[in-house]
């Protein structure tokens, strides 16, 4: 990070008042860089509260050269936050944080506690500290580098729901000695290796869910115990799962469509047809299974059904945060 070793400084532009190669129009311009995921959060947090909306919110990471004026190159404007007031004047670190804090009312009382003597200093050490863990979360270029928040998110359940499922048709042949059965598994659990491995290299290891030791677990549990009672319990398990996966990711592509509108890019299209397929071979899965038994799920077997649809759901609102 070249400017990370900097002191908190403040820019002055030739050009004073906005002009046309200096974009700070609004009373205040903020540079941020929209490939980390953290800084996006954050960000995301000002647009939301009162006076958000008076502020221009440049994403350095995806703008245009003249959107960050002559004197800020991207590089710069990635390495560290930096702020324009509409006079011109640039600020970075933790100097522009007070600058944000100062224009929007619910954060004024920060601003006023950051510019009491001695706390600007403090604050700027702490803001070089946090960037020097940064890269721990920012993807490193890539896919995710360009994705928004939300879509991480969903992205992170994927992997672990994908892990878990490689784990539940391990589970099943560990368990089962039917070969009509065993053939199904294993020919589910080649589809599903084939999905974590495309989708690994789209979710960096940060972001991946601290919660996997558990995902994998309950994967290998899911497929044991219907495998313990026979073909017709391990049928009415995957199809209740393949169920609720097909709704995941159609949710994940009408996400993808919305962004897609607003902000095109070649990375959503990629990740949608990546997203499409996947989801082609899991409605594949369902209607595999369904052909194979009648249906008619009553007593345990109705109630394990919904244990597993619940707790697909609920396993993927604990995963986006965890």
């Amino acid at each position: 990070m070249r400017r990370a070793g900097h002191n908190a400084r403040v820019h002055t532009t030739p050009q004073t008042p906005a002009t046309a190669s200096t974009p700070a129009a609004a009373a205040l311009c903020v540079y941020y860089d929209g490939g980390c995921p953290l800084c996006r959060a954050e960000i995301a947090t000002y647009q939301r509260t009162e006076g958000g909306d008076a502020v221009q919110w440049v994403d350095a990471h995806g703008c245009a050269p003249a959107e960050l004026g002559p004197d800020l190159q991207r590089p710069d404007a990635l390495a560290r936050l930096h702020v324009r007031r509409a006079d011109g004047t640039l600020l970075h670190g933790a100097a522009a944080f007070a600058e944000i804090w100062s224009t929007l009312p619910r954060w004024r009382w920060l601003s006023r506690l950051a510019r009491l003597p001695g706390v600007l200093p403090v604050l700027e050490l702490g803001y070089r500290a946090f960037l020097r863990v940064r890269p721990l979360w920012r993807p490193a270029g890539g896919t995710a580098s360009a994705l928004p928040l939300p879509l991480l998110r969903e992205l992170r359940t994927d992997h672990a729901g994908e892990t878990g499922a490689v784990m539940i048709y391990r589970g099943i042949l560990a368990v089962t000695r039917d070969p009509e059965l065993r053939a199904f598994a294993q020919h589910h659990l080649d589809t599903e290796s084939r999905h974590l491995a495309l989708i690994e290299p789209v979710v960096p290891p940060a972001w991946r869910s601290r919660l996997l030791p558990l995902w994998r677990a309950s994967g290998w549990l899911t497929g044991v115990l219907p495998a313990c009672f026979g073909p017709r319990a391990v049928y009415a398990t995957i199809q209740a799962v393949e169920t609720f996966v097909d709704h995941h990711y159609a949710a994940q592509l009408d996400l993808i469509d919305t962004l897609q509108r607003e902000h095109p890019s070649p990375e959503l299209a990629a990740l949608r047809a990546l997203l499409q397929q996947c989801q082609q071979d899991e409605v594949a899965h369902r209607d595999d299974a369904a052909a194979r038994w009648n249906g008619r799920a009553r007593g345990p077997l109705a109630v394990w059904r919904w244990l597993v649809g619940s707790g697909s759901a609920a396993a993927v609102r604990v995963c986006r945060h965890i």
